[in-house]
């Protein structure tokens, strides 16, 4: 505190030698005079700036006021009590001419009264005239250029024209200076403003009045197109609605030597009673003057030379009127070298496809109006910025454009079945016409939706380049790729990006199907003719989607699940089969430990099964570590099956399988050699047992009776823990040739054994995918170190233990289909405890 004494004690004194210089050196105010004559019939208001504090007051002898009126015939001596008047005050200034009783002052329109405070100023003339005589205005260069109502000018100077017809009040439109508007002409009288910033230097109105003109319509606007242009105009009262049953004109003067295009970028149409909206084009030389457009028609392009432009109204519906406006822009560009040369695109032999010529970018992305445009024109006089072109025609295309690169193309087929039977044999090629191909114009995309009857799928193959899925560890280097995803009108599974040049031979899918193929760079041109993907409609298929993968020797093959940023759908199966090429074997790895979800209703799984005699299918919940790399030395299935994970919890796996040359082992060498003594060792003493038996006339014990069958079907299911428990399968003796007949038929197929010896399914499996188990699943013992039995066994292979005796002659018996029926009683009872998991 004491500190604070001694400072205010120090600067008081400095602060009293400040004041009292004020005093003795006040501020000085400055005066502004503004006289006005009588005959000059104008009106000067000072009026607060809206939304601004009053804390700025005008002097008039030593009076202070918040604004100031100075009317025809007074003058005015005033100052202000602020340095920066500027920020608190606007000025208007009004001049009323009459062109009706009196004479039309013709020429420039000065900037009166002269010698004004530097405030934000608006000028307005409000001149009257007769609607019979009209008044046209001239706006010398660098002229005008139209605006939307509102928008502001760069140096802040900006006009706004309005056209008086008895009562009425039109506005013709906004404006900007350094334009191609030279000139207007209106049919009665016009009050036109002009708004200039306080620091403006400008010191003319930047118009004139020219000439009175009897014009027979609302209005004429002249457009000056000199150079290569771009400009953009808008119907009067632009966007609130043009004026009932009215007409207007817009007259372009073009150079010889250029050409002009009109494009309609927004527009709406009235109610109509009577009559109808439309434009009108005179356009010298044409045939059939005045030409007549719809606003929805693409309007004339390639116009050589000037050209007038009418917009004409309708008797609206008093109830309901609408609205009529229009925004449109002309371009003005110099002929083209290439625009005699035409192109072809025959897509008379087409069905359900339409191609889109457009700019880079379309429809994202629309280049500025004031940018060079590129054309594209199927006849001489029709062009647009964008070109659709439908099948079933042939069109003759032109460009009017400097540079190609900047176009692209875009198309779109439809393949569907309308019959069941023609569709099932059809083999349809996924590939881009020549049309396209053929065009001096980069394809962008290629997009085809393929839409399967509910009896059908899809199935998409590609049987010579085969596709490459592209992954973080497996990116597409390609000209190309191929975006597929499958659709319902409910749910979207985006099935991955691939390109040509990998292991994948087939995808099935059993929804509709989009597929677009896009491209990078030139390069496609060269490999188009390359391409092979096939689409056929197949059978129904159990999972979503399966894909059969086929690597080639020393390939390493990378995949993922479909969906892969937003993970699995719930509840959906997919299937990957792999074909191991012979004398190859693979290896099958993924990339985590675990499938990292935790399912809210349902279980998980994923299954890997071998297609071979015996081999163990090996199931993993999400629950637990999935399978560390294995190899596997035949065709094998990869299935993933999706419960409903948890909230913010998605299914999302990746694996690798790689291809190598098998290896011989040393152990196996060895045991080889070993085996063919113990066969030769075999062969003796089989041979010594038959001349024993020759000499023996005692009958063998327990000699196998072909006529019994140990097997009871009907009660195959009293044997719960198996038939190895029972007596009625154990022999007492069995005979050497019965043990070892089949070693004896591998060395010299002299002896045919007796007896069979039991072997697990292996017939065809191809076709059906592993289905994973039911939610009573246990471990295999396999994966079990402290399992002291076998895990329980369905009820097809309670009879494991039991030989079968075929008699000479006799066909074979009914094929064992135990494999798959426990594969689809699998799937039956998974689909089951999952609705069961649902209702809970």
């Amino acid at each position: 505190m004491a500190a604070r004494r001694a400072l205010a004690a120090l600067l008081a004194p400095l602060l009293a030698a400040l004041l009292t210089a004020s005093a003795q050196h006040p501020q000085r105010e400055v005066s502004f005079t503004i006289s006005l004559g009588k005959a000059d019939n104008t009106t000067v208001t000072i009026k607060p700036r809206a939304g601004i504090l009053a804390s700025c007051q005008i002097r008039v002898r030593n009076a202070t006021r918040p604004e100031l009126k100075i009317k025809p015939g007074e003058n005015a001596t005033f100052t202000f009590t602020c340095r920066a008047p500027e920020k608190y005050f606007t000025m208007k200034i009004q001049k009323n001419i009459d062109c009706v009783s009196g004479p039309c002052p013709f020429g420039e329109v000065h900037l009166y009264p002269p010698r004004l405070p530097r405030l934000n100023r608006t000028f307005v003339w409000d001149v009257k005239a007769s609607t019979k005589a009209g008044l046209e205005l001239k706006f010398p260069a660098p002229w005008l250029r139209q605006v939307e109502p509102g928008q502001a000018c760069p140096d802040s100077v900006g006009y706004n024209i309005n056209s008086c017809i008895d009562t009425a009040t039109v506005s013709i439109g906004s404006f900007c200076r350094n334009g191609s508007v030279s000139g207007i002409k209106l049919l009665g009288g016009v009050v036109l403003s002009l708004h200039l910033p306080w620091d403006s230097p400008l010191t003319t109105s930047g118009f004139n009045i020219a000439n009175r003109a009897s014009i027979k319509r609302l209005c004429i606007i002249e457009s000056v197109l000199e150079r290569e242009s771009s400009v953009t105009l808008m119907s009067p009262n632009y966007p609130l609605g043009f004026p009932e049953d009215e007409l207007m004109t817009w007259q372009f003067l073009v150079p010889p030597n250029m050409r002009a295009s009109v494009f309609f970028h927004n527009y709406s149409l009235s109610n109509c009673e009577r009559k109808e909206e439309r434009v009108e084009y005179y356009i010298p030389g044409s045939l059939s003057n005045p030409e007549v457009f719809k606003l929805s028609d693409s309007q004339p392009a390639n116009i050589a030379g000037s050209f007038n432009l009418s917009l004409q109204g309708c008797d609206q519906d008093a109830q309901n009127p609408g609205v009529l406006r229009l925004l449109f822009q002309v371009v003005v560009q110099h002929p083209q070298v290439n625009e005699n040369v035409t192109h072809v695109v025959d897509l008379s032999k087409e069905k359900n496809m339409n191609v889109t010529i457009h700019s880079e970018g379309w429809p994202s992305h629309v280049p500025p109006m004031s940018e060079p445009v590129c054309l594209i024109c199927k006849d001489p006089r029709t062009c647009d910025r964008v070109l659709t072109l439908a099948s079933g025609t042939a069109y003759r295309i032109s460009f009017l454009c400097k540079d190609l690169s900047r176009l692209r193309v875009t198309a779109e087929k439809g393949i569907s079945c309308v019959d069941l039977r023609w569709c099932q044999r059809k083999i349809h090629s996924l590939s881009v016409p020549k049309a396209i191909t053929q065009l001096p114009v980069q394809l962008h995309k290629f997009i085809w939706k393929l839409l399967a009857p509910s009896q059908l799928n899809i199935e998409i193959t590609s049987p010579s380049l085969k596709l490459q899925q592209h992954v973080p560890e497996q990116r597409c280097n390609t000209s190309y790729s191929y975006s597929i995803v499958s659709a319902t009108p409910t749910t979207e599974l985006i099935i991955g990006v691939f390109c040509p040049g990998g292991a994948i031979e087939k995808i099935q899918m059993r929804n509709n199907i989009t597929i677009a193929l896009k491209t990078f760079g030139k390069g496609f041109l060269n490999e188009s003719n390359r391409q092979d993907l096939k689409m056929s409609f197949v059978p129904h298929i159990k999972d979503e989607c399966t894909f059969t993968v086929s690597p080639g020797p020393k390939d390493r093959v990378h995949l993922q699940t479909p969906n892969w940023h937003y993970g699995l759908p719930p509840y959906i199966s997919l299937s990957w089969y792999v074909v191991v090429p012979s004398k190859q074997v693979a290896r099958l790895g993924f990339s985590k430990e675990r499938m990292g979800i935790t399912c809210q209703t349902g279980r998980a799984y994923l299954a890997v099964k071998e297609e071979a005699a015996g081999a163990e299918e090996t199931v993993r919940r999400e629950d637990e570590l999935l399978p560390p790399p294995r190899d596997m030395h035949h065709d094998f299935w990869v299935n993933i099956s999706n419960c409903k994970p948890s909230e913010k919890m998605q299914l999302d796996l990746q694996f690798w399988v790689t291809v190598s040359d098998k290896q011989l082992d040393l152990g196996v060498i060895i045991a080889a050699v070993a085996g063919a003594g113990v066969l030769t060792a075999i062969g003796l003493t089989v041979c010594c047992v038959k001349k024993k038996k020759k000499k023996s006339q005692t009958p063998m014990v327990g000699v196998y009776n072909a006529t019994v069958n140990t097997q009871v079907p009907s009660r195959q299911k009293l044997f719960r823990k198996g038939k190895q428990n029972k007596d009625s399968h154990v022999y007492a003796v069995i005979d050497d040739a019965m043990v070892y007949g089949h070693l004896l038929k591998e060395s010299n197929g002299l002896v045919a054994p007796e007896v069979d010896v039991y072997r697990p399914f292996d017939g065809p499996m191809g076709p059906v995918p592993p289905s994973p188990p039911p939610f009573s699943f246990r471990k295999d013992v396999k994966n079990s170190s402290n399992a002291e039995e076998p895990p329980p066994l369905a009820d097809a292979d309670h009879d494991t233990y039991t030989f079968a005796h075929q008699k000479p002659g006799q066909p074979q018996g009914t094929e064992d289909t135990s494999g798959k029926d426990r594969g689809e009683m699998s799937l039956s009872l998974l689909e089951t405890k999952e609705q069961e998991g649902l209702a809970e």
